[in-house]
Formats: C-alpha cells, sequence, structure tokens
C-alpha cells in the first residue's frame, strides 16, 4: 500500500505542479488561463482574476502538501485535489451544456477545446486522489526505498503523460486534408 501512495502522491502531485507552471511560468499562461474562463461562462467577469488566482493557489497547496513527507500533509494534499478537481469537471461540464468551445488552458498553451474527454480526465483523477486519499490513511509507513522510488518514478510519468493528454490524442485523430 505505501507503494501505491507514494505512486499516487506523485502522479496527483505532478500534474498539479504541471498545471501551475502551465499557469505562472509559460509566458503568457496566466493571462490564456483567465481567458478560458471567461470563455467558459461559468465565472462571473467581476471574478474572473480572483478565481484564477484561488485556482493558482490551489494548485500550488496541492503540490506543496503532496511533497511534504507525512500522513496528515499527504491527506490535505489529496483532499483539496479532489475538491478542485470536482469543481473544475463542474465547470467544465456547465461550459460544454451551454456550447463552450475555448480551448484547455489546464497546462499552459492549448488549441485543443475542452471535450468530454477533459471531463473524464478530470473525474479519474479525482478518483485517483481519493485512493491515494485511502491509501495514505491505511497505509503502514515502512516500505523499501527501491520499491519506494519504483513507485513514484511511475506516478511521475503517468502523471507527465495526463498532462500531455491533449497532444497523444491528436497523434490518433485523423488529419483532415488542408484547403487550398
Amino acid at each position: 500500500m505505501v507503494y501505491l501512495m507514494t505512486g499516487l502522491k506523485c502522479l496527483v502531485g505532478v500534474v498539479f505542479l504541471l498545471a501551475l507552471c502551465g499557469k505562472t511560468v509559460v509566458r503568457g499562461g496566466f493571462g490564456g488561463f483567465e481567458r478560458s474562463l471567461r470563455d467558459l461562462r461559468v465565472v462571473p467577469r467581476a471574478y474572473l482574476r480572483t478565481v484564477a488566482v484561488l485556482v493558482v493557489a490551489g494548485e500550488a497547496g496541492v503540490v506543496l502538501t503532496l511533497a511534504v513527507p507525512g500522513r496528515v500533509t499527504a491527506l490535505a494534499g489529496f483532499g483539496l485535489a479532489t475538491a478542485m478537481l470536482l469543481v473544475f469537471t463542474a465547470g467544465i461540464a456547465r461550459g460544454l451544456r451551454h456550447g463552450a468551445r475555448t480551448p484547455c488552458r489546464c497546462f499552459g498553451a492549448s488549441t485543443t477545446p475542452l471535450g468530454p474527454h477533459h471531463l473524464l480526465r478530470n473525474l479519474l483523477l479525482a478518483v485517483l486522489a481519493v485512493l491515494g486519499a485511502t491509501t495514505t490513511a491505511v497505509a503502514a509507513p515502512d516500505g523499501h526505498p527501491a520499491g519506494a522510488l519504483v513507485a513514484a518514478a511511475a506516478g511521475l510519468v503517468l502523471g507527465a503523460l495526463v498532462a500531455a493528454l491533449d497532444e497523444l490524442l491528436a497523434l490518433f485523430r485523423p488529419m483532415t486534408p488542408q484547403r487550398r
């Protein structure tokens, strides 16, 4: 169980870290995220900046609490991640229901419009965060360092793949002929 907990901490942590970096480190990332919130039409215009800042702060909170060793901080990180993912899912679902076709700015610049796969991705991540909290609550704290290293590496790789999901899906979409 300790290895599953370690892998899930790394997976969820790297997803939130890449989302945070996409909004704060990438040039124009925060502004693009703010515009996507506006285009999604789920946040009143007067609160766009506040909500965008709260999302970034929440993402930083998830990263920090999952990075700090300890059962209590891991439970807090998984809990915050679950709550944020469920709010994101509800916001995307509402936007899609109202016809919003804004690009997903979850991880910075993207041209892929929000769609059902974003809902599925967020729900799956929320389930993994709940599983992480559950394993954290019941896992024995001991384990072999090599096993923890393998679990951490697997979590990091899977988290990076989740963050690159739009690009990976684009590889398998049929190409449309360009008009001349």
